[in-house]
């Protein structure tokens, strides 16, 4: 049986935060451009070391932003008791816990998160008396699940507060399904200094914290974009290392001769030559440059040349593990490489739909997130929606269409399959639920006053007059 002590899960918390520190702290490092150097000689100088530190190209960024930047929740929609989802009401407890928490905002910090170091983590807590939702780092937290593959809801999680620092403990926040607890400790690899302090009840009838996880395979395990993608970003940042060298040394043309001596020193009193320590004359620098020719007078003196390095193979290079990077990581390659020219619109859709295919399925688990991060949220406030699990979030449309197709396209859809004007809105390009909303209620007053209308022109209508043809006459 597992041991459930408060002191028992702390240490088994601070234990995966220490045992996985390393992991996550070289795919911070690529996320901000501190890479690997590429191979060098052992005895490489300065000059070489300079080089090496200019061919670092990171791209890891892009991998992140390019999904991050499709993924916005801009409303949500509670179910109904029939199952169905009820129309979206910006006015609900659950947006006004959203807005509350400026979560607006700060969504974008927690896909990132996830998608950076596989997973993130939200909190939801009440704060002076007000229940709000914040992300936390997965450098710092650290959770425990019964099956980490399939469940949503954290047995216990921690998160690091203060670094423990010379002679100062670090601190803790943990949370499990009544508890939250101070945790004390020495460092993450001194488990036997761990202390718990104070704790108090967090109003939940499970643990506040949520996972925000990218990818999560059977074996519970948590993946993000960049891990797989830095041995791509070694090999790119060595070719252009290799590029770099090539231009410096290499891509001029050497010129070259052959059967002269250069001048040496001589001693100006004597005119000897001056000769050095191993018996060798001591040459005199030559100022030769562009501008400068040389010329001998002995036939036997041979003008040469060396040609440059082609650095064409080293471009066609780089660009083909960009396009490997692409293709791993369902980047399209007009994001990576800037070459958009001369693309149908046909083409660019075709380039788009592994991206669209990757988003979707983000926005499937997130969406599932931030569900229980609602229902948290409605249990803390004592509001409708504690077992609301037929509810959704809306994420925003943004994919980019132009607004004539999209007018084009929904003008058939309403003539040509009888759909009904309302339910073609939210495909409006670039609409947001706030716009949703003010349209639905002018549609409203539109149709109250048409209505109002109808029945003044029934009402005040001449009667048709009576004619002899329109009289009929019993025999």
């Amino acid at each position: 049986m597992a041991d459930t002590r408060p002191a028992s899960l702390a240490v088994q918390l601070l234990a995966i935060l220490g045992r996985d520190k390393d992991r996550l702290t070289r795919i911070d490092n690529y996320l901000h451009g501190r890479h690997d150097d590429p191979y060098m000689p052992a005895m490489a100088d300065d000059e070489y070391r300079l080089l090496a530190k200019r061919a670092i190209s990171n791209w890891t960024p892009l991998l992140v932003n390019t999904p991050a930047q499709a993924l916005y929740v801009d409303g949500y929609r509670s179910g109904d008791d029939d199952g169905k989802g009820s129309a979206t009401d910006l006015s609900s407890p659950q947006w006004e816990h959203w807005q509350r928490s400026r979560l607006d905002a700060r969504q974008s910090a927690i896909y990132k998160g996830a998608l950076t170091y596989g997973h993130s983590f939200t909190l939801t807590e009440r704060v002076k008396g007000v229940v709000l939702t914040k992300g936390l780092s997965a450098l710092r937290t650290a959770a425990l699940f019964e099956d980490p593959a399939n469940d949503d809801t954290p047995y216990a999680a921690l998160t690091v507060t203060r670094q423990p620092k010379d002679d100062q403990l670090g601190l803790a926040r943990m949370w499990d399904a009544r508890w939250e607890y101070v945790v004390k400790f020495r460092s993450l690899s001194d488990l036997e200094s761990v202390r718990i302090g104070s704790k108090v009840r967090h109003g939940a009838s499970e643990c506040p914290v949520t996972r925000f996880a990218a990818s999560v395979d059977l074996e519970g395990r948590t993946v993000g974009v960049i891990e797989p993608m830095i041995p791509l970003q070694n090999r790119i940042n060595q070719t252009i290392f290799d590029l770099l060298l090539a231009q410096s040394y290499g891509s001029t043309k050497v010129r070259t001769v052959t059967g002269m001596a250069p001048p040496v020193q001589r001693d100006p009193e004597t005119g000897e030559v001056v000769y050095d320590e191993q018996g060798n004359p001591i040459p005199l620098p030559i100022n030769h440059n562009s501008k400068r020719f040389l010329f001998a007078e002995d036939p036997d003196v041979k003008f040469g040349s060396l040609d440059e390095t082609p650095l064409g193979g080293f471009i066609d290079s780089i660009d083909m593990s960009i396009r490997h990077l692409s293709a791993i990581s369902q980047t399209p390659p007009h994001h990576l490489l800037g070459q958009i020219a001369n693309l149908s619109a046909e083409a660019l859709q075709a380039a788009e739909t592994a991206l669209s295919r990757k988003i979707a399925e983000f926005r499937a688990v997130f969406g599932e997130a931030w569900e229980r991060v609602f229902r948290l949220a409605a249990e803390l406030e004592s509001a409708a929606g504690v077992d609301d699990f037929k509810g959704e979030v809306i994420w925003r449309d943004m994919e980019q269409r132009s607004l004539a197709q999209a007018a084009d396209a929904l003008g058939k859809l309403r003539e040509q399959l009888g759909i009904p004007a309302k339910g073609l809105w939210k495909r409006v390009p670039n609409v947001t639920q706030t716009e949703l909303d003010e349209w639905d209620d002018l549609a409203d007053e539109e149709d109250s006053v048409g209505q109002l209308a109808s029945a003044l022109t029934r009402a005040t209508a001449d009667p048709e007059p009576v004619t002899a043809d329109s009289v009929t006459v019993a025999a």
